[in-house]
């Protein structure tokens, strides 16, 4: 038998890797235990989404189980063995302002939970293809030392800065700034995917993702940009925009277009690599941008504030270079773009009475 394991799998990412995948591998198994209404509450619970999951996709398992019980995880693997080809690990504590009120909660999901799989898969499964979802926040804030301009709606990369006019790319410096402490704990898991790759000659891609986006996604205030902002325009529930005049940009990816490199990845894997993975150039916006649409496709005017105070390690311009992914797999490319996107979180959050 053909295995895939998903952790997270009742989440934005791990749900559409469970679809996506369910049709290329005998039988998809899915490791998550709902945390995310720990750490925001019951309105960001994805139990509705992994419902979902059971019904609708005939081979897919779920465990209640979590990353940082290593025993746990290591039965899980032992019961398929080598017949796990694929792991897909997207369990994380995702977000800037929860990790410091928990740094042990934060790093023991993200660092110890990435490491308890890393070393399981080594053990068990030595041969499956690991690919581990990392963050641009590796970088830190490094990214807000670029030459910036301000324009109308947005910043944007000076004229005069060539090298960045497609965005930024994986030779940026992950040292020497502030990451949050929720980026400190995904450059661990980052650097330590990377390195079992490199070290055990293991098949591990790293992906570190701009704004991960899609219809599937349980956003709130402390994470998941554009669907919580596209619930605050449908519900008229207040909404704060955090520093930067609300021209900081964004990059943001449909979770299918990221799944898709993952696929890409597996068929041609490589030890240890790191790529950058966002909308870039082809799908991005600033925050006023991306009120306007949410406005224009719902046809409410929205209940917004202003505040001074950034996000700590925020950044003020992101947008992915995903030149090096491209280059090594040039047959994947975009499938949705910005308006596609939001289009279909309207449609989602109608379809489900948020």
């Amino acid at each position: 038998m053909n295995i895939a394991i998903i952790t997270g799998s009742a989440g934005l990412i791990g749900s559409q890797a469970v679809r996506f995948l369910s049709d290329k591998f005998d039988q998809v198994v899915g490791i998550d235990n709902n945390m995310r209404a720990y750490f925001f509450g019951e309105n960001a619970s994805v139990d509705w989404n992994r419902r979902r999951l059971e019904d609708e996709v005939n081979n897919y398992r779920h465990l209640e189980a979590d990353i940082r019980h290593y025993d746990v995880i290591e039965k899980i693997f032992r019961d398929y063995g080598n017949d796990i080809k694929l792991i897909v690990h997207t369990a994380a504590q995702p977000s800037h302002d929860w990790a410091a009120k928990e740094p042990i909660t934060d790093f023991s999901v993200n660092a110890t939970g990435t490491v308890n799989l890393l070393e399981i898969t080594r053990l068990v499964c030595p041969k499956a293809v690991f690919i581990f979802t990392s963050t641009n926040k590796v970088y830190g804030d490094t990214p807000n030392r670029l030459p910036l301009v301000e324009l109308d709606t947005r910043w944007e990369i000076a004229e005069d800065h060539k090298y960045y006019e497609h965005g930024i790319d994986e030779e940026m410096s992950i040292d020497h700034c502030k990451h949050s402490l929720f980026g400190a704990s995904k450059v661990a898991a980052d650097v330590m995917a990377q390195e079992y790759g490199k070290y055990f000659d293991m098949n591990v891609g790293v992906f570190r993702g701009g704004c991960l986006t899609g219809p599937n996604h349980s956003g709130t205030q402390l994470h998941g940009f554009l669907s919580y902002l596209m619930k605050c325009a449908i519900t008229g529930d207040h909404y704060t925009i955090f520093g930067y005049k609300g021209k900081q940009v964004r990059d943001n990816i449909h979770s299918y277009d990221l799944v898709n490199m993952f696929w890409h990845f597996y068929q041609n894997p490589k030890q240890g690599e790191a790529y950058n993975a966002g909308g870039g150039r082809h799908s991005n916006c600033s925050m006023q941008e991306a009120i306007s649409l949410c406005e224009m496709i719902t046809g409410n005017k929205m209940n917004y504030s202003y505040s001074e105070d950034n996000r700590v390690g925020d950044h003020i311009w992101w947008i992915s270079d995903v030149s090096k992914f491209k280059n090594d797999y040039p047959e994947w490319d975009w499938k949705y773009d910005l308006k596609d996107i939001l289009e279909q979180i309207h449609e989602e959050m109608a379809g489900r009475k948020l």
